[in-house]
């Protein structure tokens, strides 16, 4: 699984902790060769960056001039080893009406170019052209075609399209959207506007809205499905920044 190591993050990693064979010759829980023999035991482990993977932002993942969401700040809401407040564990299950804005697929093409800066006449375009009117409470996932470039390590390297400021404020203020996702590994265009990561400061510090990123869209787009029921349940990891999850869009009946 790519992940986005350019600020010392860790990559994805999976190793076995016990094998069939090395049961038998390690003996590590004392029985027996014999008894290892006959039961043939396999475990594993893993090592991830919560922000790798399909997963949801939550909003003390960044903030603006040293204030987080609601006024948290790090002198009074973060510890050692995580924050007291407004961790992934705070996350219900998200249960609401998904939008699926189609960018990529409005312009004809697999994928955006990297450079590819996505707007609100652009989100108004791909409403239009899919059919569908944004409301109030929505999961918004908007797609660049990205995916295409999974599981390759030039998904997370370099430049990557993506929405702009005035796109997420468009989302957030004008049309209520409760979570904006994407299947990019940044939502917002990168490198985009001045400063690190603005989007991200201006929808977790201002607005109050997760962002969902490394989202699969291409079978919604494929089969033309722009509305959808959106169903997810982040794993409650305590005091996190962020939390790996599997969003599921069922197809609303007319």
């Amino acid at each position: 699984m790519p992940s986005w190591t350019a600020a010392g993050h860790p990559p994805f990693q999976i190793w076995m902790t016990n094998t069939p064979q090395g049961s038998v010759v390690d003996d590590v829980v004392g029985m027996g060769a014999e008894v290892h023999e006959k039961h043939s035991y396999c475990s594993d482990a893993m090592s991830m960056f919560v922000h790798i993977g399909t997963h949801i932002d939550t909003l003390n993942h960044l903030g603006f001039c040293g204030m987080f969401w609601n006024g948290w700040t790090v002198d009074e809401h973060l510890g050692s080893r995580g924050w007291t407040t407004g961790g992934a564990e705070k996350f219900p299950p998200i249960i609401a009406r998904g939008v699926l804005l189609d960018v990529a697929g409005m312009h004809g093409v697999e994928c955006l170019p990297d450079d590819f800066v996505i707007g609100p006449s652009e989100l108004q375009a791909a409403a239009g052209a899919g059919g569908v009117e944004l409301r109030r409470g929505d999961v918004v996932l908007v797609r660049t075609g990205r995916m295409s470039r999974w599981p390759g390590p030039e998904y997370v390297a370099g430049s990557s399209p993506g929405i702009d400021l005035a796109g997420a404020r468009y989302l957030c203020e004008e049309t209520g959207a409760m979570v904006i996702g994407s299947d990019t590994a940044a939502l917002e265009a990168f490198p985009g506007e001045p400063g690190f990561l603005p989007v991200h400061c201006y929808m977790f510090a201002t607005a109050g809205a997760p962002i969902i990123e490394v989202a699969y869209l291409d079978e919604l787009a494929g089969e033309g499905v722009s509305e959808f029921a959106f169903v997810a349940m982040p794993m409650p990891l305590r005091g996190a920044t962020g939390a790996p999850f599997r969003p599921i869009a069922m197809r609303l009946q007319g």
